[in-house]
């Protein structure tokens, strides 16, 4: 079985993104890639990170033992004004490569209208450097995210059609996981000379 964490990047406690992880989640079990201990929810609106640097890193320990057990992360991105929110760029400054390198991941923006572009293309752009995430080709975007996923039946066409996207590429990101573990067991992620990425 896979492990799957996923990753709410709103710093709101009841956020959307918040909604939208724990759909993907449900659908994970209902799809059977997942079961209930092999996945894990991290929300840091609920449990939010102090921001980098802080003497005390709050919840990232935990964080960090569910990034390490993860075969892939699904990284649900809110956008606002335009930009990845805050919360989620400071989890990629804590996340590094014992936690992320050479894992698969799926990027998720998350738009109140019909934006939700630009967190997937600033974070392809900047949060893997480091920390070594392998996303992939595919992403979602959930547009005018207050009524959609709101319950088990699809709202209206465009929710139908959604929830179809997502099951085709969370079914992508499982052949993903199952194909990189052996890369990631090959590479010698301890190599000092090659520690940042350029």
């Amino acid at each position: 079985m896979l492990n799957i964490a996923l990753v709410a990047g709103s710093s709101r406690s009841n956020s959307q993104s918040g909604k939208v992880a724990r759909f993907l989640r449900q659908r994970l079990l209902q799809l059977e890639l997942v079961d209930q201990d092999s996945s894990s929810l991290i929300d840091l609106g609920l449990a939010p990170l102090p921001l980098w640097p802080a003497e005390d890193s709050g919840p990232w320990g935990l964080y960090q033992q569910q990034l390490q057990a993860a075969d892939a992360v699904l990284i649900v991105a809110p956008e606002w004004n335009g930009m990845a929110c805050p919360a989620i760029k400071n989890f990629f400054i804590y996340a590094g490569k014992s936690e992320l390198a050479h894992k698969p991941a799926l990027l998720v923006g998350v738009s109140a209208g019909v934006g939700g572009a630009y967190p997937i293309s600033e974070l392809r752009a900047s949060s893997y450097k480091n920390c070594r995430l392998c996303y992939l080709p595919e992403h979602l975007i959930v547009r005018h995210v207050e009524s959609v996923l709101n319950g088990p039946e699809p709202a209206d066409e465009d929710d139908l059609r959604l929830r179809a996207r997502i099951d085709y590429d969370l079914d992508i990101l499982a052949k993903y996981a199952w194909a990189l573990r052996p890369v990631r067991e090959s590479i010698d992620l301890d190599n000092r000379a090659f520690a940042n990425g350029m």
